[in-house]
Order: C-alpha cells, then sequence, then structure tokens
C-alpha cells in the first residue's frame, strides 16, 4: 500500500438541544486543528432533518473552512444530488474549486435520511434514481458539454457552464458506498472514486469490501473507464484515541451513548445499524469487539487500519468518522495522537527514524570509546600546550 492518507468524514453528529452555532464553530475549529495536524483531507456532510447533522449545505462550509486553512482537501461527503438541479451542483462545485484553488473535492449520494428527501415529496427509490442521471448530467457538463435533459424533477435546456473548473480538468468526484454495489458500480462507469461509508460501521460493509473494489473495476472495464486507482477509495471508519484504554473509556463516557441512540431511535437509516448493548461499557465492547472501529491507544488504532487494508487489498485514504462520543479537548487529542503515532506507520516515516536509532544503539559503545578517545587526545594537548608555553 502507497502512502495512506488520512482526513475526516465529518457529518457532524451534534446532540439536539445545544446550541448550533458554537456546534458549527467546533467544527470549523476542528477542520483547521487538522489542516495544522497535517491531515489530508475533510469530508462535509448534507443534512436536512433528525437534529443531529445540522450542515445543511456542505458548500457553504466548505467555503468558510477554506479561508481558515492552508492545505488540507475539503470534499462534500456527500452532496445529495438527488435533491438539486445538477446545473447548480455543477456550477456551484466549480466555482469552489476556484475559490480554493483547486482544494474542492465533490462527494456524491442519495442522501442518506428518508426524512429529507420526504419533505420535498421524494422516496429512497426516487432518490437513488435520480442519483444516476443526476451525475451523468453533472459529468458532461464538467466536460464541457451542452445538455438539455428532462429529469423527474428539473427541465435543461441548452445548460452549460461558464465557468471551467480550476482544476485541470476537473476537481475529482468520488461516489457513496454502503453495503450494496450500488456506488461502486457507478464509481466504475464515471470513472468517479469510491467514498466506502458503511466500511466499518456494520459486518456487511465490511465484509463488502473487497468486492466493491472488484465491481468498480469490472464497471470501468465495461464502461471504457481507465484501470481504477486504488489511491481514489476512501474508508470511512470509527476510532476514539488516549494515551491508555482506560482513559479512551473514560472520554467516550461523554457521548457516545447519545450517538447510538441517533442511529438506533432517530435515523431512519438501518443500513447503518450498529448494533451494541443499552449500556456504554456494551458500546465501547461492540465497537471494539465487532471490529467496527477503536477506542483504545494508537496501538489499536495501528491494527484497525492494518485490519481494513488486509480486508480491502488496499485503499488510498482513511477518513474518521467525526462524532462527540468525547468533549472537545479529548477529540482533539485522539485526532492528535493518530497524527503523531499513526500516520508514520503507513506513510513510510516510522521506519527511517527507527532504523536510525537501531544503528545509533548498535554502534554507540564504538563511538562513546571515540568520544572519550577525543576528549583524552584534546586534554593531553592542552597540557602540552601549557607545558611549553611555560
Amino acid at each position: 500500500m502507497s502512502r495512506l492518507r488520512f482526513g475526516t468524514f465529518l457529518a457532524p453528529f451534534h446532540a439536539p438541544g445545544q446550541n448550533p452555532t458554537l456546534a458549527l464553530q467546533r467544527d470549523l475549529d476542528l477542520v483547521s486543528h487538522l489542516d495544522a495536524l497535517g491531515y489530508d483531507e475533510a469530508w462535509i456532510g448534507e443534512h436536512h432533518s433528525a437534529g443531529s447533522e445540522i450542515i445543511a449545505s456542505p458548500e457553504i462550509f466548505i467555503a468558510a473552512a477554506a479561508e481558515r486553512t492552508r492545505n488540507i482537501r475539503l470534499g462534500t461527503g456527500v452532496t445529495s444530488i438527488s435533491y438539486h438541479n445538477p446545473l447548480w451542483v455543477a456550477d456551484r462545485m466549480v466555482m469552489l474549486d476556484h475559490l480554493t484553488r483547486g482544494r474542492t473535492m465533490l462527494g456524491v449520494g442519495p442522501g442518506s435520511l428518508p426524512t429529507d428527501s420526504a419533505m420535498i415529496g421524494l422516496n429512497p427509490t426516487d432518490t437513488r434514481e435520480l442519483l444516476e442521471a443526476n451525475l451523468d448530467i453533472i459529468t458532461r457538463l464538467l466536460r464541457g458539454e451542452t445538455v438539455t435533459q428532462q429529469t423527474r424533477t428539473h427541465n435543461l435546456i441548452d445548460a452549460q457552464l461558464q465557468l471551467r473548473p480550476y482544476t485541470d480538468p476537473c476537481f475529482e468526484l468520488a461516489v457513496a458506498a454502503v453495503a450494496s454495489p450500488t456506488g461502486p458500480r457507478m464509481a466504475g462507469r464515471f470513472g468517479a472514486g469510491l467514498l466506502s461509508i458503511g466500511a466499518t460501521l456494520t459486518q456487511d460493509g465490511f465484509d463488502a469490501l473487497a468486492h466493491h473494489w472488484s465491481v468498480v473495476e469490472e464497471r470501468a472495464a465495461h464502461f471504457g473507464q481507465p484501470t481504477p486507482d486504488r489511491s481514489g477509495w476512501r474508508l470511512v471508519g470509527l476510532m476514539h484515541i488516549a494515551e491508555t484504554k482506560e482513559q479512551a473509556y473514560r472520554d467516550v463516557e461523554y457521548g457516545i451513548e447519545q450517538w447510538f441512540n441517533y442511529f438506533q431511535k432517530v435515523a431512519a437509516f438501518p443500513q447503518m445499524d450498529v448494533g451494541g448493548s443499552a449500556d456504554i461499557k456494551g458500546m465501547i465492547d461492540f465497537i471494539n469487539e465487532a471490529g467496527i472501529g477503536a477506542i483504545g491507544t494508537v496501538e489499536d488504532a495501528k491494527a484497525q487500519v492494518r485490519r481494513l487494508a488486509e480486508q480491502s487489498g488496499g485503499f488510498g485514504a482513511f477518513l474518521l468518522l467525526g462524532h462527540e462520543w468525547a468533549n472537545r479537548e479529548a477529540t482533539r487529542k485522539s485526532f492528535e495522537l493518530i497524527a503523531q503515532h499513526v500516520f508514520p506507520e503507513f506513510q513510510d516515516q516510522a521506519a527511517g527514524t527507527r532504523s536510525a536509532a537501531a544503528r545509533a544503539t548498535d554502534t554507540r559503545e564504538a563511538h562513546a570509546k571515540t568520544q572519550l578517545d577525543a576528549v583524552d587526545v584534546m586534554t593531553k594537548r592542552y597540557e602540552q600546550e601549557k607545558s611549553g608555553s611555560a
């Protein structure tokens, strides 16, 4: 596996009832923190209901985050393109590509919350059917084509973009996937990357990893696309890391129960059945023992990434699902520990310093003797100089 990138997939998840202004500010501050730590990517979600995932426009959030950061790439994770006029989706993303000087990425999906689509008269079957039609239109527009097409929700007449993307030839596109082959199939057809959101959230998602990439490759070949590059495959996973396992367990007592409750009782999103028992210890044990994440130390985090690499056959980026299992300080510390100790293991940086330390250790005795000999020589030389001057 080549240099693995790290990032976050920020839905986000906030407990209902708290100050939304401050919650959004925390999200912006987190992206700035990740930029300073050297994280590669941040993907921002779009949701309109259910009270926890409160970013309605990832594009607006990205524009604000771009002004606070320097290097981190910023993607929509995802834009629910079934809800939108595909012309305006493409147009907004081109503008964002210019504003960020090429740091933007477009992630697409059908929309995960049925309570979102219901408000505009669509059901989950409708959104999945619209997804492919709208992505086809978006990719054609981004190639510079003029599009005339009637969809179920919009009518385009000689539609075209007035700006070309800042990125040549275009910013990166990625399609979301949970457990079914729908996302991988579309990624292959359109030559897009793959966002495996269900990679570790469900056993089905984990089991489907290797199969998903096979689907991407098969569909790419069928539609005459270039051979897909695994660097465009991103796996989303769960972690909270502290300096000790006991500290990590204490940290997540802050908010893990609310997160489980959201998926089990609020969000009508059965593909993300996180399971687990009713008490906090059972929730922690479920995350660790079911293999869907890591609550513990940096060694636990490393083991989880290795496990995903083995199961998938290799991927390009590991995205930490943003959550508030712990308070702000412990959450930021978790990201910092991962950057400090996990990144080097998968970015070909750990071996060099360890090898240098081992060489120095192996030769220390001999080098120490030469140092002492040098001190002795210079001391005697000084004594000789004193004797000569006297």
